[in-house]
C-alpha cells in the first residue's frame, strides 16, 4: 500500500522538475567528458549563474531593478583578494571577510533605495559601482586599476593543474548547488509570495498588514551577500581572477540582465538556464571559423553582434523569457494529450496576486480576531 501510495506520488512530481533532476546529474558527471580547458570553462559558467541568480533573486521577484549588481561582486572578490595577497590572510576567512563587506553594501543601497523607485532606482543603482571603478583606477596600486590583481590563492589546490581544475569545477558547480536551492526554497515559500506581490503591488501587500519595506530589505541584502559570496570565491579558483571585466565592467551587468530576462524574468530556473544559455552560446560564437556571407568578415569580429541580435529576436518574441514559455506550452501539450482543455485555468480564471493576497488577509484577520479574543 505505502509503495503504491509513493509511485503515486512520484507520477504527480511535474516532468520539469525530473528534468532539472537529469541535469544536475550531467552537470556532476559531466568532467569526466572534458578537457581541462573545457572544465575551466564550465567553471566560469557556474559563477556567472550565481551571479544572475542573485541578481534575479531580488529584481525579479521584488521589482527592486538594480543595475549595480557587479558592485558585490567586485566587493566580494576584491576584498578576499587584497587580503590574501597584501596580508597573507587564508582564502576561506578572506572569502567570509568578503560575504560581509557585500552583504552591508547590500543593506546600505537597499535602505535609501526603498524611497526610490522607476528609473530613478534604475540610476541610483548603476553609480556606486562606477564610482567603484574610479576609485579603482585612482588607487590603481593597491587595486591593480583596469588591468586588476594578480590572481590570489586557490582554495583548493591540487598536484597537477588538470587535477586542480576537475576540484574546482566541483567547488563551483557545489557553490551553485547552494545558491540555486537556497534561493528556489525562499522564492517558493510564503516569503517568495510577499514578494511577488511586492512586485505586482505594494499597496496591496501593504493593506494585509505586512510590511513591503522588511521584504525588500532583506531580499536586497541577501541578494548582494550571495552576489558576493560568488565572486569571493570566483577569484580564489583557476577559472577566475580579480579584475573590472571579470566582475565590476558595465559590460558584466548587461549580459547578467540579459540572461536572466532572456531565461525568464522572476524565475530562479528561468535566471539559471538563461545564465547557461547565454554563457555556452557566446563561447560557441567566439569559437566559430567562418565568414559572415557578403561581408566576408569572421564570424569572430563580429560574434557579440550576431548573438545580441539573435537575443532581440527572441526576446521580441518570447517577451516573458524562453522557460515561462517553454513551461507554458508544456502543460497545454500536456492537458492536450489528457483530453482536457488546454485553455482551462485550474484556480478559476483568477490572478495569481489575488490568491496570495486573499490568503495572507485571512491570515492577518484571524490573527487580529485571535488577539481581541473573538472566534471566527
Amino acid at each position: 500500500m505505502s509503495s503504491a501510495l509513493s509511485v503515486g506520488r512520484l507520477k504527480q512530481v511535474p516532468i520539469r522538475y525530473w528534468l532539472g533532476l537529469l541535469a544536475f546529474v550531467g552537470l556532476a558527471v559531466l568532467p569526466s567528458q572534458l578537457s581541462t580547458l573545457d572544465i575551466l570553462t564550465m567553471s566560469a559558467a557556474f559563477f556567472f549563474v550565481c551571479f544572475v541568480i542573485s541578481w534575479d533573486f531580488v529584481s525579479g521577484y521584488t521589482g527592486m531593478v538594480s543595475f549595480g549588481h557587479t558592485l558585490f561582486f567586485a566587493l566580494g572578490g576584491y576584498s578576499t583578494a587584497i587580503l590574501n595577497l597584501n596580508y597573507g590572510i587564508d582564502p576561506v576567512f578572506g572569502i567570509v571577510v568578503g560575504i560581509v563587506v557585500a552583504g552591508l553594501a547590500g543593506l546600505l543601497i537597499g535602505l535609501p533605495a526603498l524611497r526610490i523607485d522607476g528609473h530613478y532606482l534604475a540610476l541610483f543603482t548603476l553609480l556606486p559601482p562606477l564610482i567603484l571603478l574610479r576609485m579603482f583606477q585612482l588607487f590603481r596600486e593597491e587595486t591593480g586599476g583596469s588591468r586588476g590583481l594578480p590572481d590570489p590563492a586557490n582554495l583548493i589546490e591540487m598536484d597537477s593543474f588538470a587535477a586542480t581544475a576537475e576540484v574546482n569545477y566541483y567547488l563551483a558547480f557545489g557553490l551553485f548547488v547552494f545558491i540555486f536551492l537556497l534561493t528556489f526554497v525562499i522564492t517558493r515559500s510564503d516569503t517568495g509570495k510577499i514578494f511577488t506581490a511586492i512586485k505586482e503591488s505594494e499597496d496591496a501587500v501593504s493593506s494585509a498588514g505586512i510590511n513591503p519595506d522588511k521584504f525588500k530589505i532583506y531580499a536586497f541584502t541577501l541578494s548582494a551577500a550571495l552576489g558576493g559570496l560568488a565572486g569571493a570565491v570566483f577569484v580564489h579558483t583557476p577559472a577566475g581572477s580579480p579584475s573590472p571585466t571579470q566582475l565590476l565592467g558595465l559590460v558584466v551587468m548587461i549580459e547578467v540582465l540579459i540572461a536572466a530576462i532572456f531565461g525568464g524574468f522572476g524565475t530562479i530556473t528561468g535566471a539559471t538556464f538563461g545564465g547557461f544559455f547565454f554563457f555556452w552560446v557566446t563561447n560557441w560564437f567566439e569559437g566559430l571559423e567562418y565568414a559572415v556571407p557578403v561581408l566576408d568578415v569572421p564570424i569572430t569580429r563580429v560574434d557579440e553582434v550576431l548573438f545580441f541580435l539573435l537575443m532581440l529576436a527572441l526576446l521580441m518574441y518570447l517577451r516573458e523569457g524562453v522557460l515561462p514559455w517553454a513551461t507554458r506550452s508544456g502543460r497545454r501539450i500536456v492537458q492536450y494529450a489528457n483530453g482536457g482543455d488546454p485553455q482551462a485555468v485550474a484556480d478559476g480564471g483568477r490572478p495569481p496576486l489575488d490568491s496570495v493576497l486573499e490568503n495572507y488577509r485571512e491570515t492577518y484577520d484571524d490573527m487580529i480576531d485571535r488577539i481581541n479574543g473573538r472566534d471566527r
